[in-house]
């Protein structure tokens, strides 16, 4: 009978103790009186300026999405501020057709930093100083069927890093 109350009172241990398993990052540091996030237009240093327009766009659909923060149109109205520059766009070609010698595929690299500050105390709550995303589009070697594919690439890459800084965000990474 005494082994197996012993026996009992390990697996009660066990399962209410947990296995103290947790995944890294998985604790946001962010204060929890934060509720409100303002999104300005992003500075742009690059050649590429349309990227400017989405990312704050596709940023806020993310917050909203996936997180309790409500973002806010005006920065007085914001506990924190998250402010954005695109700090680098490179296309080059990754594919060449072997018929014409031209360019079939271009890769497009974008280097982005970004910081979300506490209004009221000026504190970084988060910040990520560096962070590049890819994307790859085809080119028609047909002009009669040419559909220009770099603005739905640019799309998918903002709404792409848009996911990540949110995650890093989220998970303080």
């Amino acid at each position: 009978m005494k082994v197996l109350a012993l026996g009992g009172l390990a697996v009660l241990t066990l399962v209410s103790g947990g296995c103290g398993y947790h995944v890294e990052g998985h604790d946001s540091v962010l204060p929890t009186t934060l509720k409100t996030i303002y999104i300005p237009a992003w500075t742009n240093a690059s050649v590429k300026f349309k990227l400017t327009d989405s990312l704050p766009q596709d940023i806020t659909r993310e917050f909203i999405a996936r997180t309790k923060y409500k973002i806010v149109t005006k920065p007085e109205g914001a506990d924190a501020v998250l402010t954005g520059t695109v700090l680098k766009y490179r296309a080059s070609p990754a594919i060449f057709d072997p018929s014409t010698s031209r360019a079939s595929v271009v890769e497009c690299e974008v280097t982005l930093s970004a910081k979300l500050v506490d209004r009221a105390t000026g504190k970084t709550l988060w910040e990520n100083g560096y962070f590049t995303f890819h994307q790859r589009y085809e080119i028609s070697s047909d002009p009669t069927t040419y559909f220009e594919e770099s603005d739905p690439a640019m799309a998918r890459l903002s709404k792409e890093a848009a996911r990540a800084l949110v995650s890093g965000i989220l998970s303080n990474f």
